[in-house]
């Protein structure tokens, strides 16, 4: 079993910034992509940031130049860097990272964290 914990959260006002930390713990054997997802109230939820293990990275058009995802591996842990924020990035931020649980190949998963709330307002 693997799980994802989320922090960092919180109310923010608009230009403000927020550092998300997500661990990752349990039965790990490696850890593949690792990624940010937000759900806004009535929204589905969407992709904000992804990192590959090698480092490579993806951003959502309305993120780029404002967020910035990292990880480190040995800590099994991504970050989220969100500096210059707005009301429209009020979510629940969600944690997501695709697990191999054992040296088989087939023993790979995709898990979610709880979600933490970040809310822009003045």
């Amino acid at each position: 079993q693997v799980q994802l914990v989320e922090s960092g959260g919180g109310l923010v006002q608009p230009g403000g910034s927020l550092r998300l930390s997500c661990a990752a713990s349990g039965s790990i054997f490696s850890i593949y992509t690792m990624g940010w997802y937000r759900q806004a109230p009535g929204k589905r939820r969407a992709l904000v940031a992804l990192i590959t293990r090698d480092i490579s990275t993806n951003y959502a058009d309305s993120v780029k130049g404002r967020f910035t995802i990292s990880r480190d591996n040995a800590k099994n842990t991504v970050y989220l860097q969100m500096n210059s924020l707005n009301p429209e990035d009020t979510a629940v931020y969600y944690c997501n990272a695709d697990v191999k649980v054992t040296s088989s190949p087939r023993d790979q998963y995709t898990y979610w964290g709880q979600g933490t709330q970040v809310t822009v307002s003045s």
